[in-house]
C-alpha cells in the first residue's frame, strides 16, 4: 500500500469518463477543479451540518474558475431526499436565471449527492454536476456510477435517473469530522465489495478494520480507492443495472425494506445495508451457496465495523411488501443479490418461505 494518500480512478464510459480524485486537502486545492466545464455561475449543493464546515473553502477554490458562486444548504438527512428539496434547487436557479452551462457541485453524503445530480440531469433537460462527497458512503459508493434520485413514501430512489458526474473530488480531510455512527455506516458499502467482487480486499479490511475506525489516513485512501475501482469496473460493463451492476446492490433488498419499514432516515442507509448483508448471507447459506462459516466471518466483521446485524421486527409480510417494490423486482418477482461463492455475487430469486424464514431468525 502506498504511503502517500494521493490516488486516481478513472471511469471508463466513452464521451462520458470521468476521473476519482481521491486525496487529503483536495478541497482547497487549485489544481483539483482546473479543467472542468467553463460557466458563468457555479451553484454549491450541500447541506446544514457540512455547508459550515467545507462550504467556504469550496467556494473559495472555484472562486478562481467561475465570476459567480452560489451555495446553497439544505436541510441535512434522508427524510428530505424528496420533491419539496429538489424544488428548491430549482428555484434558486431559476432565481438566478442560471443558464445551462451552469455546473452543480454536490458537497456532502449520499442525499446531497443523489438529489444534486438528479437535479442537474433534470435543470434545462442536463447541465454539468461534480461530485464532492464528504462521508464514507458516499465516496466509496453513491457518489461514484451516475445514479441520481429521490425517494418515494413507497420505495427509495424510485425516481430518478443515470447521469454521470464530470469529476467526483474526495476529500480524505472530511472523513475526520464524520460522527462514528456515519463512519460505520460508510464501512458497511466497504465491506459489501470483498463477498461481491474480491476475498482478498475482505482479507483487507478484516486486518485494518481498527485502523480504518481509527481514521488512518493511509488505510481510509486504499479503501476509497479499492471500492472505486471495483465499482468503476463494474459500471463500465454495466451503466444502467441491466445486469452486472445490480451485484453492488448486496444487501440492499433486505435494507432498503428496513428503511422503508422504518421511515426513511430512522437508521441510516449504511445500517440497514449492514443488517441487510447479513441477511442476504443467510439467504445464500439456506440456498446452499455458501457455508456458515462465512455467515460468520461476515457477520463478525459487520459487528466490529459498529452496525447492527439484527433487523426490526416489521413482520416477513412487511419485508415481502417493501421488497416487492425494489427496483430488482421483476413482474413481482423478489430478486436478491446472493454470494456463490466469496468472491462472486449472482441475483436471482427465492421461495417467499426461505426469506421469511430468514426475516424471522435475523429480526426481534
Amino acid at each position: 500500500m502506498p504511503h502517500d494518500t494521493h490516488r486516481q480512478v478513472s471511469i471508463a464510459l466513452g464521451d462520458r469518463s470521468y476521473d476519482i480524485s481521491i486525496d487529503a486537502g483536495l478541497l482547497s486545492l487549485g489544481s483539483a477543479w482546473q479543467g472542468l466545464p467553463r460557466a458563468a455561475t457555479a451553484l454549491i449543493v450541500t447541506n446544514d451540518t457540512v455547508g459550515p464546515l467545507y462550504a467556504a473553502d469550496l467556494q473559495r477554490s472555484l472562486a478562481a474558475h467561475y465570476p459567480k458562486v452560489l451555495t446553497l444548504s439544505l436541510p441535512d438527512g434522508e427524510a428530505y431526499k424528496t420533491w419539496e428539496t429538489l424544488q428548491s434547487i430549482f428555484d434558486v436557479l431559476l432565481q438566478n436565471a442560471c443558464d445551462r452551462k451552469t455546473v452543480l457541485f454536490a458537497l456532502g453524503g449520499g442525499v446531497v449527492g443523489d438529489i444534486t445530480g438528479f437535479a442537474a440531469a433534470c435543470y434545462m433537460r442536463g447541465v454539468p454536476f461534480v461530485q464532492v462527497p464528504t462521508t464514507l458512503l458516499a465516496q466509496v459508493d453513491s457518489s461514484v456510477g451516475g445514479k441520481t434520485a429521490i425517494n418515494h413514501p413507497i420505495g427509495k430512489n424510485m425516481i430518478g435517473a443515470f447521469y454521470q458526474p464530470e469529476r467526483v473530488v474526495c476529500d480524505l480531510h472530511t472523513l475526520q469530522s464524520l460522527p462514528a455512527r456515519e463512519l460505520s455506516a460508510g464501512l458497511a458499502e466497504v465491506i459489501k465489495y470483498g463477498p461481491i467482487a474480491d476475498m482478498a480486499f475482505f482479507d483487507w479490511i478484516e486486518t485494518n478494520l481498527d485502523a480504518l475506525l481509527q481514521r488512518d489516513p493511509q488505510a481510509l485512501a486504499y479503501a476509497v480507492q479499492r471500492s472505486c475501482e471495483i465499482k468503476a469496473h463494474v459500471v463500465g460493463q454495466d451503466e444502467r443495472e441491466s445486469g452486472l451492476r445490480a451485484i453492488l446492490n448486496f444487501g440492499h433488498t433486505f435494507g432498503h425494506a428496513i428503511e422503508a419499514g422504518l421511515g426513511f432516515g430512522e437508521w441510516l442507509h449504511g445500517e440497514a445495508v449492514g443488517c441487510g448483508m447479513v441477511m442476504a448471507a443467510q439467504l445464500s447459506h439456506r440456498l446452499g451457496l455458501v457455508d456458515a462459516a462465512f455467515t460468520e466471518r461476515l457477520t463478525a466483521l459487520i459487528v466490529r465495523a459498529g452496525l447492527p446485524t439484527v433487523g426490526p421486527d416489521l413482520g416477513s409480510e412487511a419485508y415481502l411488501h417493501h421488497m416487492r417494490v425494489d427496483k430488482k423486482a421483476e413482474a413481482g418477482d423478489i430478486r436478491f443479490v446472493l454470494i456463490d461463492p466469496p468472491g462472486t455475487a449472482v441475483v436471482r430469486g427465492a421461495p417467499d418461505a426461505l426469506v421469511a424464514e430468514v426475516v424471522q431468525a435475523c429480526c426481534r
